[in-house]
């Protein structure tokens, strides 16, 4: 059976980091579920819909398709053929990702390709609710956290790394709205399962959080799936 790691946690815990390190070190399938979200959300943007109508989202579903590829050993986002993979990552499009993803029509789209990949390959996901509505079954699932003051830290640097012009208070505050509606919204809500290992990054550096997950993933590994 294939081992799938399920890293579950809120916006800016340093999931995708995280989970690429590790999907590379045991050759893994990474799969960024976020970044598919979030593609859908760039396409509600282009086509000038309203994230509070669902309505049209729920149309706009039928038009769009969002896959995967890997060039040179990158994954790639692909929004109905086209390479999105440098348009995703604003603030716009992140908004909108949190707004659209509770949505039943946007979240069937994109978890049964989802769960496809994860019966077929050894696989690392990180989102929102992959250890409680995606991969139910996975053979490791890990909560992923820190502070918001911590996390709007790192997105504060990745910003103004870009030469974006932003602003820490904002960016804290913008956090913690996203941490509510993740953790409020109906359908999956954002919450660590209950068999999910919990680790909190806000005191440790990367290289201490692949330590904590190398063990975590080679002890999982070594047990099978669903714990066996």
């Amino acid at each position: 059976m294939p081992v799938n790691i399920a890293i579950d946690g809120p916006a800016g815990a340093g999931k995708s980091t995280v989970a690429k390190r590790i999907a590379e070190e045991f050759g893994y399938l990474y799969v960024d579920t976020g970044a598919m979200y979030r593609a859908m959300a760039l396409f509600f943007l282009q086509k000038g819909i309203d994230g509070r109508d669902e309505a049209a989202i729920e149309a706009a579903c039928r038009e769009v398709s969002v896959s995967l590829e890997y060039r040179d050993g990158a994954q790639q986002v692909l929004l109905n053929g086209e390479n999105v993979t440098d348009r995703i990552r604003t603030e716009e499009v992140s908004r909108m990702a949190s707004v659209t993803s509770v949505y039943r029509a946007v979240r069937e789209k994109l978890v049964q390709q989802q769960r496809e990949l994860a019966r077929r390959r050894d696989v690392v996901m990180d989102g929102r609710d992959i250890g409680t509505a995606v991969l139910p079954d996975a053979t490791l699932k890990v909560y992923l956290t820190a502070s918001s003051r911590v996390r709007a830290l790192r997105r504060f640097k990745e910003l103004k790394e870009r030469g974006e012009e932003v602003n820490l208070e904002a960016i804290e505050e913008e956090i913690i709205r996203r941490d509510e509606r993740d953790m409020n919204r109906a359908l999956s809500p954002l919450k660590r399962a209950n068999d999910a290992v919990l680790l909190d990054s806000s005191e440790m550096t990367l290289e201490e959080v692949l330590r904590e997950m190398e063990e975590l993933v080679e002890d999982a590994g070594s047990r099978g799936c669903c714990g066996c």
